[in-house]
């Protein structure tokens, strides 16, 4: 998954730009050697990063700066042009760095700078050790994260999931459609958990939190000690309870072992039905239409993801599914599955040879329930992701926090916002009293469209449509009275990455 590389085409940047050709904004692709560089200008200042997301590989040339950060196309990472530390997820590193030097009006790139060491914290105040409950998108960035700032003491993974962190967003998408390797997914390579002592403890479940002694308990009856912990446990598929729902050729899609089953009954299969018209649902259906199989979508919805995203946008996503072979059931649920077959609702019959489930999620709070965290449709957490008990922080699918635009308490079920939050409960934990305020995004792809969206909107009242949504290309706002709380663009990333920039000024304001 890459975006750019150096090339012929690029200029010599250890030959130097002329200055006059770099204007105040510039951002100019190259090379030093064989790596690829972005020269950058930001008033009288220059500065050379890689020219790559160290996400997944996008072009930061197309990106958009905001003030010294560069922010990345695709999937919206940031980046600091003055160090190159990564920012924001859903990059996990940051980014090499150049000296620039003025040379006979001239901006000359010389040498690398050596990657900056961690800072040496105060060891006074900091937790004696951290626990993290959870193996997805918070857990890794707060492990990543506690390192990168120089947390010297035990950090600890418990994670129920068989698999070390990897890329879940990917599941559904490439790695479903056969077009991923599965060396793709995991976000570490194993020798990157044992050299920054990050003890991962992989099909390890959690029975019980003890707050009082601060400890966590196991299945296995052992215990844990913990300075400062974080739950970041997920969310787990919701399922269908009709007769035949646990056939074995009924499947969820959340886990990577989820996702492997699934393809191993690929191999036999030519017919799927598809539960649900999700992000996930959709997204499946799309990597199923990509391997070659007959795909029926049923659903209770009129219109796909209207709820989320609109009767023109959910039209449109119909529409390409259907030009790609997709045929949908709307206004319609499962009331039985046969081991070759589903009945629906409506009483029509619809071959399968296998049955994908994807409707919806659950937060799993019943950890926080049981040790008496406050929980209301999600844990709740104050702005620095602090839970009701002192040193228990919550990020990801079960946070629900204050939202800094309009006031309202939010959970938002996406894995940048998961991984923005683990990074940010992490410097927390060392003292840091930085506030959650991210403006949340995600992106979700079908065939060769992607949609990008930013922000949070839950209930509208109005929405503006700029652009061809049968072109696919086009920015749409969501508006509550005056506010505008939503944008997703389609075929418009640098619009994407503006109105992001948009709302964190609205958000600043208020």
């Amino acid at each position: 998954m890459s975006g750019s590389d150096s090339s012929s085409s690029h200029p010599d940047l250890a030959l130097g730009i002329a200055l006059d050709d770099i204007a105040d904004g510039a951002m100019i692709e190259g090379h030093v050697g064989d790596a690829a560089v972005l020269l950058v200008r930001r008033a009288d200042e220059l500065f050379a990063v890689g020219a790559q997301c160290t996400h997944y590989g996008a072009p930061l040339a197309d990106g958009l700066l905001v003030g010294d950060t560069i922010r990345c196309p695709w999937h919206h990472a940031a980046f600091c042009l003055r160090t190159g530390a990564r920012l924001r997820a859903p990059a996990l590193d940051g980014l090499p760095c150049w000296r620039v030097e003025r040379r006979d009006g001239r901006a000359v790139v010389l040498d690398a700078r050596p990657a900056a060491a961690p800072p040496a914290l105060n060891a006074a105040g900091l937790p004696a050790s951290v626990v993290i409950v959870g193996g997805g998108a918070a857990a890794i960035a707060a492990a990543v994260t506690l390192r990168q700032e120089g947390y010297p003491h035990p950090v600890t993974l418990l994670s129920a999931d068989r698999d070390p962190p990897y890329d879940r967003p990917n599941l559904s998408k490439d790695y479903l459609a056969g077009t991923a390797d599965a060396d793709w997914l995991p976000l570490r390579a194993p020798s990157f958990y044992t050299d920054h002592r990050i003890d991962v403890r992989c099909g390890t479940r959690v029975a019980r939190i003890d707050p009082a002694q601060h400890a966590v308990e196991l299945a296995d009856g052992s215990r844990v000690g913990y300075g400062a912990l974080l739950l970041a446990t997920g969310a787990e598929p919701n399922r269908l309870t009709v007769p035949g729902a646990d056939l074995p050729h009924v499947c969820v899609l959340r886990s990577r072992a989820d996702c492997d089953a699934l393809i191993g009954k690929l191999k036999t299969a030519r017919r799927c039905v598809v539960v649900g018209a999700s992000f996930i649902g959709l997204e499946a259906a799309a990597a199923l239409r990509t391997r070659g199989l007959d795909v029926h979508v049923v659903a209770p919805d009129a219109q796909p993801m209207a709820h989320v995203l609109g009767e023109a946008l959910g039209g449109t996503i119909k529409a390409l599914h259907e030009s790609h072979g997709v045929v949908f059931h709307l206004g319609a649920t499962l009331a039985q599955i046969a081991p070759d077959s589903v009945t629906l609702s409506t009483g029509d019959v619809l071959p399968a040879d296998v049955v994908v489930v994807g409707i919806g999620v659950r937060p799993n709070v019943a950890l926080a329930q049981d040790a008496g965290l406050a929980a209301e449709r999600g844990v709740t957490v104050d702005r620095f992701l602090q839970t009701s008990a002192p040193g228990v922080y919550a990020a990801g699918d079960i946070a629900r926090w204050p939202d800094p635009l309009t006031g309202e308490r939010i959970r938002v079920e996406h894995w940048v916002v998961a991984e923005r939050q683990g990074s940010v409960a992490a410097r927390n934990m060392l003292g840091q009293q930085q506030p959650f305020d991210a403006v949340p995004f995600f992106w979700s792809q079908h065939y060769d469209m992607t949609i990008n969206y930013v922000g949070h909107a839950e209930q509208w009242d109005r929405v503006e449509i700029d652009g061809d949504l049968g072109a696919h290309d086009c920015s749409i706002a969501y508006w509550r009275g005056d506010t505008r709380l939503a944008v997703a663009t389609i075929g418009r990333d640098l619009d994407s990455l503006t109105a992001e920039a948009a709302l964190e000024r609205q958000i600043a304001a208020a």
